[in-house]
């Protein structure tokens, strides 16, 4: 096991239709902007642990900087789509937990509920797990989280508290 944090899945929305419409090519680059931004946005507590076909899996020591992430990347993504660089249309899941270690790789039942969670975000939209909400404050990370409720997600015994990054 690992010290507690903030387990983030991005998922860009629409990429298997836009790869089969746009071409390979143009879905690298695709794949490319959504790297460069998360790349360049990555708090120095943060890592990209793997990339996972459209989606990276990320991992990030604070939750409040878990939250100016999100907020900030979505920004960005909104940005490079208005520029002509996309359609890059993300979700991200977060989830706060102590997964265990394969490797430089992540694994266990909070990367699980991590990936769960980005399942239920719409086009543009970051939902995030009770757990990570409680543990930072929202006004300092300047974001604002509005609750959704209980969501029952395919794989985990109970329902989980979302919130979504507004």
């Amino acid at each position: 096991m690992s010290e507690p944090g903030a387990i983030a899945f991005t998922d860009i929305v629409g990429f298997t239709e836009f790869t089969a419409t746009e071409g390979d090519r143009r879905a690298l680059e695709v794949l490319d902007e959504q790297r460069r931004i998360v790349d360049e946005l990555m708090p120095a507590d943060g890592r990209v642990v793997k990339e996972l076909g459209d989606g990276l899996l990320i991992w990030i020591d604070a939750a409040q900087s878990a939250l100016a992430f999100s907020r900030d990347v979505q920004r960005a993504v909104r940005a490079a789509s208005m520029a002509g660089r996309g359609p890059l249309w993300i979700r991200i899941g977060l989830h706060w937990g102590e997964p265990a270690h394969r490797g430089s790789d992540l694994i266990g039942h909070d990367v699980n509920t991590a990936a769960r969670i980005v399942d239920q975000a719409g086009p543009g939209e970051t939902l995030l797990s009770e757990a990570l909400a409680h543990r930072c404050d929202a006004d300092q990370a300047g974001v604002e989280l509005r609750p959704i409720g209980p969501v029952h997600m395919k794989g985990l015994p109970t329902a989980i508290w979302l919130y979504r990054l507004a």
